[in-house]
């Protein structure tokens, strides 16, 4: 090759490589330009998305400023929902009815008092319950943990002079005085309808229970007497004659009178019936006989008449181991003979002598009516436990509860709720001591011992009656403590014993030569107590049927028995009879059967 030849090579070589080098400067300086162009186009897009964001926020505070300005606040925004965690509890509150409220805060739905709820804290600081299938709002202290507390801790005062009780009814020491501060602890149980049924109560350092009705929520109203100017001053007006109190520290407040027809216990409107005495039940099916087809409706069974003892008890066994010994039938055949009367459709009542029991002093001396020596005292042909020993009280319900449970009975009726007649001379000598622990009136004691009767026995569905003497129906407070307003006004039934023979005889006119006349006007007297109370029993009167035991000894036969019941009734006297006939004499019965039908 000639130098000609490389030279022209070389320079060949070297144009390409300009050539290269230039293409390639060229197409760098494009990626440098292509390059720049992006990453200004990135940075204005941040400018813009900058410019774009402080704007918006700048927007946001002037809004805010503004609602500011305008008294508004600012909408928060909404946090995550927690679940509620639901508890159970009770309705709780000082009115029977607690209402629930809706959203708005406005009552919605009414909730019984002491109704199991579900319910569950939120967190405005309300409660939300659910119950029947609805569900609302309340504040945190209408509902409860603890269904003994569904009423608020709050003061009452009593109104009605009793003793607490303990939840069972066992009778405590302390009794109440009209005014006394009652701190409200709590209740044993509501009732269907929201109400209390015993509040747990704390009055003058002593705990126990006491029933609504004998409290009020004011001093002035506890303090009061019931028609203060109208019926009040009617036995304000009767002063302590002869012994056994004067009427105005009685209770005359009103006492709803049960029906306990839907516990399958009816009462009939006019009562017609026969006296059977302990020894006589075991006869029940003669005296069924005898009843029927006539106007008779009930029979009377002894449970304890004095000494006479039915059928054993636990009862009698805990507080009296005597009269648990001299029961005359068991309870299973005693039973047997009161369901085949409730079974042939008779309504029956259990009568049980409540201040006469020489059984029960025999076992408890330190109850009974004393000497001035501190030795029981034999009054009138028996001893006597003392009717202001409370242990006697509970005794004789006690007695009655278990009539009604084992035994089946309709209504339990007290006679001999009276202190002993005829101690006048005793108490004036001071020959005679009661142990009136209380230092109470004979009416006050008889009075209060019917209300506690009643508190527990309307438990078991069952009427409480009570009997007492003709004399009873006048108008004063007998020696012996009988009032007739004052345990009317308490029991179910009031039951007077005018037997004709018992009147006095006065200018040759014999009363039990006239029983229509006798019965009749002893009638007015007992409907005109009747009046002096808000809430009378039913009148239901022992009628005799018995021949008199006083000259001339006359017969009473049907002519007699019918002239007493026309008496009664042609007096307003509706509620009924029954014949008293110590023996429960089946052919005295026989006899007068027809005067049954009358």
């Amino acid at each position: 090759m000639t130098v000609s030849e490389n030279a022209r090579r070389r320079r060949k070589k070297r144009k390409t490589a300009a050539v290269i080098t230039a293409v390639v400067i060229v197409v760098l300086v494009a990626a440098l330009a292509v390059g720049a162009a992006l990453v200004a186009a990135d940075l204005q897009k941040k400018r813009q998305a900058k410019e774009e964001a402080e704007a918006a926020a700048a927007a946001e505070a002037a809004r805010q400023a503004e609602e500011a300005e305008q008294g508004d606040e600012p909408t928060p925004e909404p946090e995550p929902e927690v679940p509620l965690a639901w508890l159970t509890g009770y309705m709780a509150g000082n009115e029977n009815e607690i209402f629930l409220q809706d959203e708005a805060g406005q009552p919605a739905y009414a909730v019984i008092r002491g109704t199991p709820v579900e319910y569950a804290q939120r967190p405005d600081g309300r409660l939300q319950v659910r119950v029947g299938g609805v569900e609302g709002f309340c504040q945190p202290g209408a509902v409860t943990d603890d269904p003994t507390r569904v009423v608020p801790e709050q003061v009452q005062y009593v109104r009605t002079a009793v003793n607490l009780r303990t939840e069972e009814g066992k009778i405590l020491d302390y009794l109440t005085n009209k005014g006394d501060t009652v701190s409200i602890l709590g209740c044993d149980r509501t009732e269907e309808d929201g109400s209390v049924h015993l509040y747990k109560v704390a009055v003058n350092g002593n705990e126990g229970y006491l029933a609504p009705k004998y409290m009020t929520d004011t001093y002035e109203g506890a303090m009061a007497n019931y028609d203060q100017d109208g019926l009040y001053q009617i036995h304000a007006g009767r002063g302590d004659s002869y012994g056994g109190g004067s009427g105005d520290n009685l209770d005359y407040f009103p006492r709803e009178k049960p029906d306990f027809s839907d516990w399958g216990n009816v009462m009939p409107d006019e009562v017609r019936a026969l006296y059977l005495n302990v020894e006589s039940a075991d006869d029940i099916d003669d005296y069924l006989a005898i009843a029927e087809g006539t106007g008779i409706n009930t029979f009377i069974f002894d449970i304890e008449d004095g000494g006479s003892v039915a059928f054993p008890s636990p009862a009698m066994e805990e507080y009296s181991p005597a009269t648990y010994g001299s029961a005359y039938h068991t309870a299973e055949e005693f039973a047997s003979y009161v369901k085949k009367a409730k079974d042939a459709g008779y309504y029956v009542v259990g009568r049980i002598t409540t201040f006469i029991d020489y059984n029960f002093v025999y076992d408890h001396p330190e109850c009974a009516i004393l000497d001035q020596n501190g030795e029981t005292k034999y009054l009138n042909g028996s001893y006597w436990p003392s009717a202001f020993n409370r242990y006697v009280w509970e005794f004789k319900v006690a007695m009655a509860i278990d009539a009604i449970e084992m035994i089946g009975f309709q209504e339990i009726q007290f006679d001999y709720c009276r202190f002993p007649d005829l101690t006048y001379r005793y108490e004036k000598e001071g020959t005679i001591d009661y142990q009136n622990t209380y230092s109470e009136t004979k009416a006050q004691a008889l009075q209060r011992f019917l209300m506690y009767a009643t508190d527990m026995i309307h438990e078991y569905g069952v009427y409480v009656g009570v009997d007492v003497f003709g004399e009873s129906a006048y108008n004063y407070i007998t020696a012996y403590g009988q009032y007739w307003p004052a345990l009317s006004n308490v029991a179910d039934v009031i039951s007077g014993m005018p037997y004709p023979d018992h009147f006095d005889a006065y200018n040759g006119y014999r009363p039990w030569e006239h029983p229509y006349e006798t019965l009749y006007e002893w009638g007015t007297y007992a409907a005109a107590r009747q009046t002096e109370i808000p809430t009378p029993a039913r009148v239901r009167t022992w009628i005799q049927c018995y021949d008199a035991i006083k000259n001339p000894y006359n017969t009473y036969g049907t002519a007699e028995i019918t002239a007493e019941i026309r008496g009664l009734r042609d007096a307003g006297l509706s509620g009924g009879y029954m014949t008293w006939n110590g023996s429960s004499s089946r052919g005295k019965y026989r006899e007068v059967r027809e005067a049954f039908n009358y």
